[in-house]
């Protein structure tokens, strides 16, 4: 029987878990919580943390697995690369790629570096070091972490007064105490988050979505909707199709999923935002795996453990579909009580309800995707009919929480 290791345990992983055991494969789950609830669903648990490339390569040796993922993880993906290449083992890409990639520091140099569009951008170790420099940028400005996920630590700066607590917000949520600082940019329509996939390198599967965000959110850089498909203008998701490609081929990758986060700027370039040799957050392959009728969370299982991959093509949306983030409407926190969904609406749209919390579980703020309480997708026969209905979600989603 093959072994498939699983860095985290987020309830994201669970149709992993649910397709390796299909495909008769024994999972083995890591990470340093062992409350997390995907554990419950694997073969094996163990406790180790799993930014630590050599204490989770000794688990992985001891076992002596066949296969290792980091999906919707991106702490683990860097020691996923790292086992992976120790041990001779599938991975979309080198350790070194996946250094570069899950570093936004590194990543944005390596796209100046290699003349694809970037925004202004260093990356620091030292908090004062921005100030000798302010002028390299154009105000507003974001301030990230170089190496966290789901919009944790992140701000947006218009004023130098405002950039010091910024720097401590992202250092606060930085696994390594790095961060960066860039231009801010306005999109020109939707920033995009899909997930597309690679076979030996070639682009197999692509495609492109509007994420929308709440502004009224505790977090305004959190996704609380993904459309399918993207509005985005046919000519830029060609270019940015041509470019990924072109990436792809500067870091020689192999075969997997990606998640990959776009945009068009207000100055009318497409920007290569994030690019991350894993399955996205926020359930995006499942969701694509409706709307497109292409499984690649069974494509990434397979190829992890050294299956054949079942054939990848490009295919067409069926239909319009929206993934919604169901959580707390802003400045409320509270213990949950009751949600409910219009009956007409559920009906009619409705096709997955998700939740990740249950009722008398407390609900805090929408600060970043951790705090999400589950996830919705609808289906529609059209864009309008889609804006229509989630331009009134207020009247037929009810989140009624309790002191």
């Amino acid at each position: 029987m093959k072994k498939l290791m699983i860095l985290g345990g987020s309830r994201y992983i669970i149709p992993v878990i649910e397709t390796a055991h299909k495909l008769g494969i024994y999972v083995i789950t890591c990470d340093y919580l062992p409350d997390n609830i995907a554990h419950k669903y694997s073969d094996e648990y163990h406790n180790v943390s799993i930014i630590d490339k050599e204490a989770t390569l000794h688990v992985a040796e001891e076992i002596g697995i066949d296969g290792i993922i980091s999906f919707a993880c991106d702490p683990g993906v860097v020691t996923a690369a790292y086992i992976a290449e120790k041990m001779g083992l599938p991975f979309q890409c080198s350790y070194k790629a996946a250094d570069i990639l899950q570093d936004k520091g590194k990543f944005r140099k390596f796209l100046a570096d290699n003349n694809f569009n970037v925004p202004n951008a260093k990356r620091y170790t030292d908090k004062k070091a921005p100030y000798k420099e302010l002028d390299f940028f154009k105000w507003p400005v974001i301030v990230k972490p170089v190496d966290s996920a789901g919009s944790k630590g992140v701000t947006k700066v218009e004023e130098l007064s405002k950039l010091e607590e910024a720097i401590d917000i992202a250092i606060a949520e930085s696994h390594n105490g790095a961060f960066i600082i860039e231009d801010f940019l306005t999109f020109y329509g939707y920033h995009s988050s899909a997930d597309p996939f690679t076979v030996d390198g070639e682009l197999k599967f692509v495609t492109y979505s509007d994420q929308l965000f709440d502004p009224e959110a505790e977090n305004p850089y959190t996704p609380a909707q993904i459309i399918w498909p993207s509005s985005m203008k046919k000519e830029y998701q060609n270019i940015l199709t041509n470019e990924t490609q072109r990436l792809m081929k500067l870091l020689d990758v192999k075969t997997g999923i990606y998640n990959i986060e776009t945009c068009v700027g207000s100055d009318g370039k497409p920007y290569l935002m994030e690019v991350s040799p894993r399955g996205g957050g926020c359930k995006i392959a499942e969701l694509q795996k409706l709307a497109f009728d292409v499984d690649l969370i069974e494509a990434e299982v397979r190829k992890a453990v050294g299956m054949p991959v079942c054939e990848i093509t490009q295919k067409e949306c069926n239909g319009y579909w929206c993934e919604t983030v169901i959580h707390a409407r802003p400045g409320e926190s509270g213990m949950l009580k009751e949600i409910k969904i219009d009956p007409e609406i559920n009906r009619k749209y409705v096709k997955v309800v998700d939740m990740s919390v249950k009722i008398g579980d407390v609900v805090k703020p929408f600060t970043g995707a951790n705090m999400s309480l589950g996830d919705m997708f609808l289906r529609f026969d059209s864009r309008e009919e889609l804006n229509d209905v989630m331009s009134k979600v207020k009247e037929w989603l009810s989140i009624e929480l309790e002191n």
